[in-house]
């Protein structure tokens, strides 16, 4: 085939999925644009040269974005549901664990090598800052471990800002960096879009380490009084994951003990305080609300550590599993960190076994390998709704509302944490779904759900987005997700990754 051809063929096939979606057959769409119907067939076909005002009478006609003219863009996913899924999955290591762990690199003027990172985008934007600041970032190999070498100055004027502003988690070198320099500038943190978070919460966690941060235009203004250290005990008014690891990586090198209550001890925490005691920092009350740091004024050693695995990714796959009704076995497991899940989803029904726990590679970690069964679901006696560690994960939530839609019954879910994303769950709607938004916390879902293809815009919060496509898994026909970069964010390979279970998802941009 030629790059002609080919061309006319793929631009056919887009033109084929965008007329199923519109629900027009060829006869139709042949009449919309005053044609014939062998004509349009010829084109779906990839048979029939095609003027760009030929291509935008079709992109009228059937009110879609798909067919456009360009050879860059978004990437979008085109999917083929309502496939079984069969075999077996790794869960990948931990993103938020992975953005930690880059960020805590900069306590440590050795060498250090962190193992099997998530090759994301969050994590390639964290890489473009500390690279533009003179760290030096090395691939290893294709198991993605990743070597960091710090140099003794940073050249933070050289920062690449562009690359900070489309991550929150650069807000975690303000606890880093105040060891070193009395006087920086960090750009506004970016994102998944969900709602007003502010700078207030890591404040509360830092003043007392002498850091006050302006909020100037487009950047936070930072400074910092050297030998400062809090003189009781700092009270969390947020038990965040970010908040506790900043103040966790401020009192890293503190000369002193801080006491830190109201700590999240979620998994990307215990995964910052296994690292950082490999650093040399003192830490007791892994896993609890209340950690005692021991800090070291120097760091400087030449560390390896393997992040853990990532819960949210798991409970992203045995969700693909439930609502395509298949088996399959995800091994790698956080157990840990999907107890109450787990709990929750048997009530519910969900029919599963589970392998012996084993350690994960730092040693620490609790795994265990998951078997899938096709299950009868029923909705909970109660509502579901997030809760701090140990309780049920924050990102977890909206996974639930896809399995509520394939079960019998009203679910309610409140998501109390975000004041704008369970909006995005009544995207599930056009495929099918009764998904009614109570307010801006609460969804009611009525299953179950009869799901049918369709194309939408990816939602700009990362686990909405997952949760669409995994519903397109379910759907039968053709569905589209477009401008799915929110995923590649949080998500490696995904896709792909979906595809060696069985599962039909093309990636292409618009042509």
């Amino acid at each position: 085939m030629t790059v002609r051809d080919d061309y006319l063929a793929r631009i056919g096939a887009l033109i084929r999925d965008a007329r199923q979606h519109s629900g027009l057959t060829q006869a139709e769409l042949a009449t919309e644009l005053k044609t014939s119907q062998s004509a349009i067939n010829r084109i779906e076909k990839g048979q029939q040269n095609l003027t760009l005002d030929m291509l935008a009478r079709i992109g009228s006609a059937l009110d879609s974005e798909l067919v456009s003219v360009g050879t860059s863009g978004p990437s979008h996913l085109r999917v083929a549901g309502g496939t079984t899924l069969s075999g077996t999955i790794d869960v990948k290591s931990s993103k938020n664990a992975g953005v930690a762990l880059l960020c805590a690199s900069l306590l440590n003027a050795g060498t250090t090598i962190l193992r099997k990172v998530a090759r994301i985008e969050e994590v390639n934007r964290l890489l473009e800052v500390l690279t533009s600041i003179g760290v030096k970032a090395t691939w290893l190999n294709d198991e993605n471990d990743l070597e960091l070498i710090v140099p003794a100055h940073l050249d933070l004027a050289a920062m690449d800002a562009d690359a900070a502003r489309r991550t929150r988690s650069i807000i975690m070198f303000l606890g880093p960096l105040m060891h070193r320099y009395d006087d920086f500038e960090l750009p506004y943190a970016g994102g998944c879009d969900l709602g007003t978070r502010t700078v207030e919460p890591h404040m509360t966690a830092l003043r007392p380490f002498g850091l006050k941060v302006v909020a100037t235009e487009g950047s936070y203004h930072a400074t910092a009084a050297v030998g400062v250290g809090p003189e009781r005990p700092i009270v969390l008014t947020e038990r965040g994951d970010t908040v506790t690891e900043n103040a966790l990586l401020a009192a890293a090198r503190y000369d002193g003990v801080t006491v830190i209550r109201n700590a999240s001890p979620n998994y990307m925490v215990q995964d910052l305080c296994f690292f950082l005691q490999k650093l040399g920092v003192g830490i007791e009350g892994i896993g609890t609300t209340t950690l005692r740091i021991t800090g070291a004024t120097e760091i400087n050693r030449d560390v390896e550590y393997a992040p853990s695995e990532d819960p949210i990714e798991a409970m992203s796959l045995i969700a693909a599993a439930i609502v395509t009704k298949s088996s399959i076995t995800v091994r790698r497991v956080p157990i840990e960190f999907m107890e109450i899940e787990l709990a929750l989803l048997e009530e519910m029904g969900f029919q599963y076994d589970r392998s012996p726990e084993y350690a994960a590679e730092n040693g620490e970690t609790r795994l265990v390998d998951i078997t899938t069964y096709e299950s009868r679901l029923h909705a909970p006696i109660d509502k579901i709704h997030p809760m701090p560690f140990p309780g049920l994960n924050i990102d977890n939530l909206p996974f639930f509302a896809v399995i509520a839609a394939t079960a019998e019954g009203q679910t309610m879910l409140h998501d109390w944490v975000y004041e704008n994303r369970a909006i995005y769950l009544t995207e599930l709607n056009k495929l099918g779904a009764q998904v009614k938004l109570l307010d801006p916390h609460r969804v009611l879902i009525e299953g179950p759900t009869h799901w049918s293809g369709a194309e939408l815009i990816c939602p700009p919060a990362l686990r909405p987005a997952v949760v669409i496509l995994l519903a397109m898994l379910a759907a039968k026909g053709t569905s589209v997700l477009r401008s799915v970069y929110v995923i590649n964010r949080g998500y490696e390979d995904l896709a792909e990754r979906l595809n060696a279970l069985g599962a039909q998802i093309e990636t292409f941009r618009d042509i």
